[in-house]
């Protein structure tokens, strides 16, 4: 009897193993195909959108620059530097009239926002120019709040090949008239992990437009044509 009750236990598990794996393979190409079609859409909805040559791109009120690493003593890092140099090259063209700094200020110790502010003013921006945007906390939240707390309608942004795309499509899908303007200036030493984890991230983004998500905080409106100070929190 011994043997026959473990016969039938060892028959389950087999059963039980095979069909998890079954199912396992099921959900591994239904996430392949998820991740294809969203990569797939955020190309084809933004591609036409996106500008290596300043001359080429429309002009627009406002650049908005998205936040990226900042290290301990307020300097940005290559990446956000890039992004910072290349809106003010639009600026100086007279391609925007606005900047829009949106960035990761969560906690007193981290702080992108007023690094990328005090960097820009450094190089000669009129601070009443400058709007920054201290609950950026991701691309989604960046592009939402441009519109909805800003009250932006049309906008150039500003930020590295591999991450236009998705920024591009966001704010267009938030009815954004925007245009991206790549600001890759060298070699990044991240830029295959950079590029990867965009690959993935284009399924949330995809969901995030699809279900019409709220960014973390959203606050009182601050006109992007009114006055850059109540932005400013130093």
């Amino acid at each position: 009897m011994k043997k026959i009750s473990e016969f039938f236990s060892r028959m389950h598990s087999i059963i039980f193993s095979k069909k998890l794996k079954r199912i396992a393979k099921w959900l591994l190409i239904l996430f392949f195909i998820v991740y294809i079609l969203c990569n797939a859409l955020i190309y084809f909805n933004s591609k036409n959108f996106i500008y290596r040559d300043k001359s080429k791109i429309p002009a627009s009120y406002v650049a908005l620059v998205p936040g990226a690493s900042v290290f301990a003593n307020g300097t940005p890092s290559s990446i956000l530097a890039d992004r910072l140099d290349k809106a003010l090259e639009l600026y100086k063209t007279g391609k925007i009239k606005r900047f829009l700094l949106s960035g990761d200020h969560g906690t007193r110790s981290y702080d992108e926002v007023n690094a990328m502010r005090f960097y820009m003013v450094t190089k000669g921006v009129p601070d009443s120019i400058i709007f920054t945007d201290h609950a950026g906390f991701d691309t989604y939240s960046s592009m939402k709040r441009a519109h909805d707390i800003f009250e932006v309608d049309s906008l150039i942004i500003v930020t590295q090949a591999f991450h236009l795309r998705r920024a591009v499509y966001i704010a267009r899908k938030q009815g954004l008239v925007a245009y991206g303007y790549a600001s890759d200036m060298r070699k990044y030493p991240s830029i295959n992990y950079l590029k990867i984890r965009e690959s993935f991230a284009s399924i949330k983004a995809v969901f995030e437009v699809l279900f019409h998500v709220k960014p973390r905080f959203e606050g009182e409106k601050i006109p992007i044509r009114g006055n850059s100070q109540k932005s400013h929190d130093k």
